[in-house]
């Protein structure tokens, strides 16, 4: 019998020759870390689904921030839950609301690391819902108008990059007027482009406390079966004035990913959402898996799928070596 000869296995002999070939890495140049902010000082309290991540004040938000950044992570992307809440979200746009306030005292402690902002109502409406109800309904245009300006509220404070996860339509438009008409023309969107009805935010929303009082979001996030919308909706937010897209969450929706890989040339982002996070460390705790190793090998389908930057809350503590 001859034996071929190509041998796919002579480059995976040992580590060195499988790094020098290796296609794809993940280093945390192109990694975001979501942080939560609460109001109060001195806290720093765990998010019982999610290990490993906490709710702080602004003030260990601070400590917290300048950690990540000593770690090597570039950029993080702050979620705000005030003391109240009311049926329009008015904390979202208060000048001194609760992401105002971290926003500037990130920035004036390390003004190097990129600050960027989710901007959504869900964590500041007492019913959940990411923009205006009227009955049942979520209404688009009045969502717009508050989330227009809850993006100038964030520029003000400082933020270098908003970044609008509503879904509602033409809402990027909406920030994109309200930015230039005050002298912001050059701060970027990051647009939340392709956010699916998902399964998988269930931790994020116990740490958020932006779980609905009633239905749910499927009027407004993408259905998870399709595919080709999700790059219309893209399309749109690109000639709406976005800078950059994002596929939330990621694994589930890795062939979307891929195909905005294909079709688009701005920057894209995915989500490793809490679910995602939280199943990785449940089945490590029972030791079904590596974690470290499965995480590692999550984050680097997201990258080998097309993502140019991760939002992962492994992305300060992950050893990438």
């Amino acid at each position: 019998m001859s034996f071929p000869r190509t041998r796919m296995r002579r480059w995976r002999r040992n580590e060195t020759l499988r790094r020098m070939a290796r296609e794809n890495r993940v280093s945390r140049d192109g990694l975001i870390l979501p942080l939560f902010v609460v109001e109060g000082s001195g806290v720093r309290e765990p998010v019982v689904s999610m290990p490993g991540v906490h709710r702080f004040s602004t003030d260990r938000l601070v400590e917290e921030a300048k950690r990540v950044f000593d770690r090597g992570v570039p950029a993080v992307i702050l979620f705000g839950i005030p003391a109240d809440k009311d049926p329009v979200g008015s904390g979202a746009d208060a000048a001194d609301g609760v992401v105002q306030r971290a926003v500037s005292a990130v920035k004036g402690a390390l003004p190097d690391l990129c600050v960027m902002t989710d901007v959504c109502l869900c964590e500041y409406t007492d019913h959940g819902h990411c923009g205006i109800v009227d009955g049942d309904e979520v209404r688009n245009d009045p969502s717009v108008e508050r989330l227009a300006a809850t993006a100038l509220s964030h520029a003000r404070a400082g933020a270098d990059v908003v970044a609008p996860s509503d879904m509602m339509d033409g809402r990027v438009a909406a920030i994109r007027r309200i930015l230039d008409e005050n002298d912001f023309e050059e701060l970027p969107i990051l647009s939340y482009a392709a956010k699916f009805a998902s399964a998988f935010y269930g931790p994020f929303r116990d740490a958020a406390e932006s779980t609905p009082a009633f239905g749910d979001r499927r009027s407004y996030q993408m259905d998870p079966p399709n595919r080709r919308e999700a790059l219309r909706e893209m399309r749109l937010d690109l000639e709406e004035g976005a800078d950059a897209l994002m596929v939330k969450p990621a694994l589930p929706y890795l062939d979307v990913l891929a195909d905005a890989r294909a079709e688009f040339d701005v920057p894209l982002a995915a989500y490793q959402v809490s679910g995602e996070y939280s199943m990785i460390h449940a089945a490590a705790e029972r030791g079904w898996v590596d974690g470290d190793r499965a995480m590692k090998e999550a984050l680097v389908a997201i990258r080998r799928a097309g993502a140019d930057w991760i939002i992962s809350y492994a992305a300060a503590d992950l050893d990438l070596s």
